[in-house]
C-alpha cells in the first residue's frame, strides 16, 4: 500500500539514504507530519480540497467520486468501472478520446482508477494549467456523452480487461475466488472489474441512470495541489462547477457483513506449473483502532525479507518462493490476507501448516521492542515519504476525504502506529487471525491441453 522512496533525487543521496533510514527505523519516531489544507464546499455540495506547495511549478487536479464497485448490485456489477472508461468518451465541448490528447499537448499526464469505494480521475500539468484542467473535469461530470458506438467499442475493451486482468491472471483469478468466499453478503464479494455476464449484460441506460445518480458535485471531492493561489483557484472551481446542479443522495451500502463461523476453502485449478495459496481473514474498517496493530503485525509477519514468515518458509524451510501480503483497510471491513507460492517439491499444505506455525508464535510470544520499533518506524517512513509529490499528497488527501470522512485524520497517522505495544499486536492476532474467521484458497496446477486438442 506504501512505499519508500528517496526525497531527493541527486546522485549522492542514493548513497546518503540507506544510511538515514536505517538510523531512522531504530530511533523512535520522525514526530508531527502536517501540511496546511484547506476546505471550502460549494453551495451545490462540491468538496474542494486546497493544497498550496510552491516548490515546483506544477499542479494535480484530481476528482473524487465517492462510488465504488461496493455501490453496485447483482446484475450491475463493474458498471463503476465502466463508466471509467466513457468519461473519456467525449462531453459537450470535448470529443471522444480527446480530454488525454488535450492533457498531453499541454504537458500533462492523466489518469483514473476505479476501486472498492470511490472512482478517481486525476491530471498533472503545469501550474498555468489550473483553468485547463478544471475545465474539463467539470465538462464531463455537467455533460457526459457517448454514443452507442462508443460505448459498444468500450465493453469489448473491458471485457478483455476481465480476461487479461482476471480470468487469465493465476493470482488475478485466486483472489477473486478469496472475494467471492470470503464476503457472501456485502458488496465487496465481486472484484471491481464486475462478472463477465454483467459487463456484457449493462446498457447504455444503465450507465447513464449510474452517471446521474453518482456523479452529481454533492458526491465528489476535487483535490487541487501544487503550485497555485488558494483564491484564485476557488474561482476558477467556481466558474466551471458552480451551475451543475445537486442531486439527491446516492443511497448508502447498509449490508453488514455477518460473523464467519468456520474456516471456508475453495480450490483454483488452472493452467500453472507450481502451486500456491492465498489465506484471507476479516478485519474492520479503515480508521479502525486495530487497523494499527494488524498493519504492525503484517509487517512483523510477512513484509520484507526480515519478517516471520519469510524467514521461515523461505530461508529455513525453503517450502516457497515467495510471500506476500497486506491489510487492506476500505470504508467497511476489510480484509487481512496472505499470498504464498509453494517451492518445488512441497505441497500448500506443508506451506499453510508454517504459515499458521508463524501467525501462533505471534499470538503467544510478545515481539521484542526492538523488532516493534523497526515494524512501526517503518510503517511510518512509508506514509511520510508517500507524501512527497502534489500528486502523492492530494491522493492521500481525497482518499482520507472521501473514503474515510475527514482528510484531517490522516495527520494523526504516524502517532497511532507509533503507540501500538507488542501487547496489542497479540491481542489483534488472537481476535482476527482465528481459523474460524479464516478462508484459504489454493492454486491446483493442471497441465496444458496436448496440441492440437
Amino acid at each position: 500500500m506504501f512505499r519508500i522512496g528517496s526525497t531527493r533525487k541527486s546522485v549522492g543521496s542514493k548513497f546518503l539514504f540507506p544510511i538515514f533510514l536505517t538510523i531512522f527505523l531504530f530511533s523512535s519516531s520522525w514526530g508531527e507530519v502536517f501540511f496546511e489544507v484547506g476546505k471550502h464546499v460549494l453551495d451545490n455540495g462540491l468538496t474542494v480540497l486546497t493544497i498550496e506547495d510552491h516548490s515546483t511549478p506544477a499542479i494535480s487536479y484530481q476528482v473524487w467520486y465517492h462510488v465504488g464497485s461496493k455501490n453496485e448490485r447483482p446484475g450491475l456489477t463493474g458498471i463503476s468501472h465502466f463508466l471509467e472508461h466513457l468519461m473519456f468518451k467525449g462531453s459537450e465541448n470535448v470529443k471522444a478520446e480527446e480530454h488525454s490528447k488535450i492533457i498531453q499537448a499541454n504537458g500533462g499526464v492523466d489518469n483514473a482508477w476505479t476501486w472498492l469505494d470511490n472512482t478517481t480521475f486525476w491530471e498533472n500539468l503545469p501550474s498555468d494549467k489550473l483553468d485547463l484542467a478544471a475545465f474539463l473535469e467539470s465538462d464531463r461530470q455537467r455533460s457526459l456523452s457517448i454514443s452507442q458506438e462508443s460505448f459498444d467499442s468500450e465493453k469489448e475493451v473491458v471485457k478483455e480487461e476481465r480476461r487479461w486482468r482476471t480470468d487469465n491472471d493465476l493470482y488475478g483469478a485466486m483472489f477473486e475466488q478469496l472475494q467471492n468466499l470470503l464476503w457472501v453478503a456485502h458488496p465487496y464479494h465481486w472484484e471491481v472489474i464486475g462478472f463477465m455476464s454483467d459487463i456484457e449484460a449493462i446498457t447504455l441506460e444503465d450507465v447513464r441512470e449510474h452517471y446521474e445518480r453518482y456523479y452529481a458535485p454533492n458526491n465528489a471531492v476535487v483535490v487541487i495541489s501544487g503550485d497555485f493561489k488558494t483564491e484564485e483557484a476557488l474561482n476558477i472551481v467556481h466558474k466551471y462547477y458552480a451551475d451543475i446542479p445537486a442531486q439527491p443522495s446516492p443511497p448508502q451500502v447498509t449490508t453488514v457483513e455477518p460473523e464467519q463461523l468456520g474456516e471456508r476453502r475453495a480450490d483454483v485449478h488452472k493452467i500453472a506449473q507450481l502451486p500456491s495459496f492465498i489465506v484471507g481473514y476479516h478485519i474492520p474498517e479503515g480508521g479502525h483502532p486495530d487497523i494499527y496493530p494488524l498493519e504492525v503485525a503484517a509487517r512483523i509477519l510477512f513484509t520484507g525479507q526480515s519478517s516471520h514468515v519469510y524467514q521461515r518458509l523461505i530461508y529455513q524451510d525453503q517450502i516457497a518462493t515467495f510471500v506476500d501480503g497486506a491489510a487492506l483497510t476500505v470504508e467497511d471491513p476489510g480484509l487481512f490476507y496472505i499470498l504464498v507460492g509453494i517451492q518445488s517439491g512441497h505441497t500448500t499444505e506443508e506451506g499453510e501448516k508454517a504459515l499458521y506455525e508463524e501467525i501462533d508464535k505471534l499470538k503467544s510470544e510478545p515481539v521484542t521492542e526492538k523488532e516493534l520499533q523497526k515494524a512501526k518506524n517503518q510503517l511510518e517512513a512509508e506514509f511520510i515519504f508517500d507524501l512527497e509529490s502534489n500528486s502523492d499528497k492530494g491522493e492521500w488527501v481525497g482518499y482520507y476525504e472521501t473514503v474515510l470522512g475527514d482528510y484531517s485524520i490522516m495527520f494523526e497517522e504516524p502517532a497511532k502506529y507509533q503507540a501500538v505495544t507488542a501487547e496489542d499486536v497479540v491481542r489483534v492476532c488472537k481476535k482476527y487471525l482465528d481459523k474460524k474467521n479464516r478462508t484459504v484458497v489454493t492454486l491446483i496446477p493442471e497441465a496444458p491441453p496436448e496440441p492440437g486438442t
